[in-house]
C-alpha cells in the first residue's frame, strides 16, 4: 500500500496533467475555429482589386433606386451623379500648405480617380444659369470660405487634369462646417423647395450646391 503522501503527490501530478490536457485541446478547438476564417479571408476574388477610393452613386429623388428595385411608382429621374469617395485617413483634407490634399486656390476633381459626372434628366437651373439636361464633368477650387463649383463639358476623362477651355459655367457656394467630421468623402442630394440641394461634406467642411427645377 503506497503512503499517503506519495498518494497526494499521484493526486496532484494527475490534476496538473489533466488541467495541461484540457487547456491544449481548447487551445486547438480555437485554432480549429479560427481556420476557417483564415482561409475565407485569404481566398478572396482573385478578379476585384481592392479599391481605395470606391465608386459610389447618388440620385434624386434620393431613393429612385430602391423604389425601382421594388417596381414602385418612381416617378421622374431628375438627377444621378457617379463619383469615388477618398478617406481621410488622418491626412490634412483643405489647406494652404504642400501636406493638405485638396489645395486652397487649386482644381480639385471633388473626389477621387475619374473626373466625377452629373447628369440630368430634365432643364435645370444653378445660381441663376440654366442648364440643359445632359452629363457634365463636375469639379471644384476650393477656398477658405467658399467653393467654386465648376460644370465642365469634357466628359470621360481623369480627374486629374481639367480642360479649363471647356468650362460651361463657375458658381460660388458658401462653406459651412461640419460636426462630426466625416471620413469619407460624401455627395449626396437632399430635397429643397425649389428642387435639391447636392450637399458635399469631407472632414470638417461642407459645401451645399442649390439645383432649381419645376415641380
Amino acid at each position: 500500500m503506497l503512503p499517503v503522501t506519495k498518494i497526494y503527490r499521484a493526486a496532484i501530478l494527475f490534476s496538473c496533467c489533466a488541467a495541461l490536457y484540457c487547456c491544449t485541446q481548447k487551445n486547438r478547438a480555437t485554432t480549429t475555429n479560427i481556420i476557417p476564417d483564415t482561409i475565407s479571408a485569404a481566398a478572396k476574388n482573385p478578379y476585384v482589386v481592392y479599391d481605395q477610393s470606391p465608386m459610389d452613386m447618388s440620385y434624386f429623388p434620393v431613393d429612385f433606386p430602391l423604389q425601382k428595385m421594388n417596381k414602385a411608382d418612381t416617378g421622374e429621374l431628375v438627377v444621378r451623379l457617379m463619383y469615388s469617395r477618398p478617406h481621410k485617413k488622418n491626412r490634412s483634407i483643405f489647406g494652404n500648405t504642400e501636406k493638405s490634399l485638396c489645395q486652397y486656390g487649386k482644381e480639385w476633381r471633388l473626389g477621387a480617380n475619374e473626373a466625377t459626372e452629373i447628369e440630368f434628366f430634365k432643364n435645370v437651373s444653378i445660381e441663376g444659369h440654366n442648364l440643359p439636361k445632359g452629363s457634365y464633368v463636375l469639379y471644384c477650387i476650393p477656398f477658405p470660405d467658399k467653393w467654386t463649383i465648376v460644370f465642365n463639358s469634357n466628359l470621360h476623362t481623369w480627374g486629374l487634369h481639367m480642360d479649363s477651355s471647356k468650362d460651361i459655367f463657375r458658381v460660388d457656394i458658401p462653406v459651412m462646417d461640419q460636426s462630426p467630421a466625416i471620413e469619407d468623402f460624401t455627395m449626396v442630394f437632399q430635397p429643397a423647395a425649389y428642387g435639391a440641394n447636392l450637399v458635399m461634406a469631407w472632414d470638417n467642411t461642407k459645401a451645399e450646391l442649390p439645383i432649381g427645377f419645376a415641380k
